[in-house]
């Protein structure tokens, strides 16, 4: 027997506003019976499990210990702009000078992400 693993669940201040963040960083739907103020809110990704936003009183005071890692369709540094310019911030950059590593962004409520290379860097890189 194995467990299937259902959704990743963030805890977060205000579980509406934070699934919208996402739902523009994925490019997916928020669930349709969501509305601003519900405590409890899910992104609806294309596969794999359900982005789960948990509405909890205390604040994040460190590092995530689990975050997500983005493969974006476009270029890297493209995606990285884009995801700035929809409110997250810039944390820590593992980009190296041959193109490789990834860059650490962090979403409107401080929790980290990794934005790595997309398969068109990659297959650049190796050419």
């Amino acid at each position: 027997m194995v467990s299937t693993v259902q959704n990743v669940a963030i805890d977060c201040a205000d579980a509406y506003e934070l699934a919208r963040f996402w739902s523009r960083v994925t490019g997916r739907p928020q669930h349709p019976q969501d509305r601003p103020g519900d405590p409890e809110t899910q992104v609806l990704l294309a596969d794999g499990p359900v982005l789960h936003f948990n509405q909890v009183p205390e604040a994040k005071t460190a590092k995530n210990r689990i975050h997500l890692c983005l493969r974006p369709e476009t270029s890297r540094e493209q995606e990285v702009e884009r995801l700035l310019t929809l409110g997250a911030t810039f944390v820590a950059d593992h980009r190296n000078p041959d193109g490789s590593g990834w860059a650490v962004l962090a979403d409107p409520e401080g929790n980290e992400f990794c934005v790595l290379r997309s398969d068109s860097d990659r297959a650049g890189a190796a050419s």
